[in-house]
């Protein structure tokens, strides 16, 4: 059977969605620089400007895009409201986990956080949809256990920072699912819901005058107000780019993000990077690598 030429407009499509998730990735891989200048800064107080400041910019692209129906059919369900409340917990936690790890030099960790965040993906699935898992996806697991128990053992503790990243996403994106609305209306209800206590915390810093915000330091300000643009842009580039892309490139593209963390922990941070993190590492690439295989062995067998 021969295959069909693609259409230019699919092409197109492709490669703009291609364009669009690898703008996400680069600045996720570039995010690390942006929270290390705002750790100084009491880590709630970042948290909450990223929620109350990504607002704006997810409102202003949902009515630009001019898809204001469903997300007001999610404002007016309950049922909806709580699985975003819900949802905006879970990933208000990731971003206070990684916010916190950048500030105290162990970026490192939340590296290997979002290396491991696919694998631990695939067990949810496994766990609590019935997805069945192929050997190489089973070996893949195996290794990602093994990495982890190496570094426990040999580190003398559990490697809290990278298995909450990976968990609470894992987690986020799980629940998500549960949510009929498109990636920009979800987003846009999950901050919405995040800046009612977002708001009043930053206006009780502002009454006690412990806020950074709208203080004598201009760049504290500024830095604060951007934390919004820098969340709210990758994600909603993300949910625009996937939609248009096969799920075995976005799964290859994801690595992008977790290896300029990872580059930039190690060479512009100059943390500690020893034995026992290498070995982690090598198995966790490893495991990777069965996981991308196996992926895209999955899809030629589809194909055929």
């Amino acid at each position: 059977m021969t295959a069909q030429p693609t259409t230019p407009m699919t092409q197109n499509e492709t490669a703009r969605g291609f364009l669009l998730a690898l703008c996400a990735y680069l600045l996720w891989g570039l995010l690390p620089f942006y929270m290390k200048s705002v750790a100084h800064l009491p880590l709630l107080e970042v948290v909450a400007h990223r929620i109350v400041w990504s607002v704006p910019i997810a409102a202003a692209v949902l009515i630009w895009l001019g898809r204001t129906a469903d997300f007001k059919v999610a404002l007016g369900s309950p049922r909806m409201l709580m699985m975003a409340a819900l949802t905006a917990v879970l990933i208000s936690v990731n971003w206070g986990i990684y916010v916190w790890a950048i500030a105290v030099d162990r970026t490192v960790e939340t590296a290997l956080g979002y290396y491991i965040n696919p694998l631990v993906s695939v067990v949810v699935g496994a766990l609590l949809l019935g997805e069945k898992l192929d050997r190489l996806q089973i070996a893949a697991v195996l290794l990602a256990a093994v990495a982890v128990a190496v570094l426990t053992v040999e580190g003398g503790k559990l490697p809290w920072v990278s298995l909450g990243l990976a968990l609470s996403f894992a987690a986020y994106g799980f629940f998500r699912k549960t949510l009929p609305i498109g990636p920009s209306q979800g987003f846009l209800l999950e901050v919405l819901l995040l800046s009612v206590p977002a708001l009043g915390y930053i206006f009780w810093l502002a009454v006690t005058g412990k806020g950074h915000f709208g203080t004598g330091d201009l760049s504290d300000t500024a830095l604060l107000i951007g934390c919004g643009p820098v969340t709210a842009v990758p994600l909603l580039l993300f949910g625009f780019g996937a939609k248009l892309l096969r799920l075995s490139t976005i799964g290859i593209m994801q690595y992008i993000a977790p290896t300029m963390v990872f580059l930039i922990a190690v060479f512009a941070f100059n943390e500690p990077f020893g034995r026992i993190e290498m070995v982690t590492f090598v198995l966790i690439w490893l495991a990777l690598a069965l996981y991308s295989w196996s992926m895209f062995f999955s899809r030629v067998r589809a194909a055929n």
